[in-house]
């Protein structure tokens, strides 16, 4: 994974089941998570689909540990035998499976004798787990290492996911975040802007350059962002736009 900026949070998503990749069902959980990010001024750096795999989800989740960031994982976490997050995330820590005694307690004031010998699995963590509330039906998920597994469920996983972020990041809000400025050129191709948009790479190394082709009916057309912190992205902008003037992409 990609190096980021000293300030940057790198906040990513693993989203399992073998559902998503076969086509059975759509993913909802990008979509949310997105949002209820940009109420906090963050941004999704990444996203990864894994199937009920073991050995992949092991894998993706040394990956994802080793990486630092903050991870979102949906799924795979109930009673049933495809449900392996948790196994797999002790497996990738290097730590065993406990009993957590709240969660043990929740589900068996739930659920009494039916708690047993099946949804008990369900309280099974890793090591030094803690919990993440369930509005919804009150069983939890769990935190680990900064890693947040909710339900694949996107009714629980949604607020489950706001109140992690309210946990982390109390204090932030949209205007802590970036800004994107955009504008449209038409009758212009993408590789003809290509030593415009070196150009102001190279003068702000910090931002992110964008440039989104469209194909329109009638006659080519560019779309160019540019993203980061407000201050720096109006001069960006500017330096953008006199810098297309001066290339003859704009007219004064």
């Amino acid at each position: 994974m990609a190096e980021r900026e000293p300030g940057e949070i790198e906040i990513g998503a693993v989203i399992i089941g073998d559902e998503l990749l076969s086509g059975k069902r759509r993913d909802r959980h990008q979509a949310h998570l997105t949002e209820a990010l940009a109420e906090k001024g963050l941004e999704l750096s990444w996203i990864r689909i894994v199937g009920d795999n073991a050995r992949l989800l092991v894998q993706t989740f040394r990956e994802t540990l080793a990486s630092g960031a903050e991870v979102f994982s949906f799924g795979g976490i109930g009673a049933t035998p495809d449900d392996r997050t948790r196994a797999c995330l002790a497996e990738a820590l290097g730590r065993p499976l406990q009993r957590h005694p709240e969660f043990v307690d929740l589900l068996e004031r739930r659920f009494g004798d039916e708690a047993y010998p099946h949804r008990i699995r369900m309280a099974e963590l890793p090591e030094g787990a803690s919990l993440i509330p369930n509005p919804i039906n009150g069983v939890p998920g769990f935190r680990c290492e900064r890693h947040y597994c909710v339900p694949g469920f996107p009714a629980m996983a949604e607020p489950m996911a706001r109140w992690v972020l309210d946990q982390r990041f109390p204090q932030r809000n949209a205007e802590a975040g970036s800004v994107e400025e955009s504008l449209i050129l038409q009758n212009t191709t993408e590789s003809s802007l290509v030593p415009v948009l070196e150009a102001i790479e190279a003068a702000f190394p910090d931002l992110r350059i964008s440039c989104l082709p469209r194909m329109d009916r009638d006659a080519p057309r560019v779309e160019l962002g540019v993203r980061g912190p407000r201050a720096r992205v109006t001069e960006a902008h500017a330096r953008l736009r006199q810098t297309l003037i001066e290339a003859g992409f704009l007219a004064r």
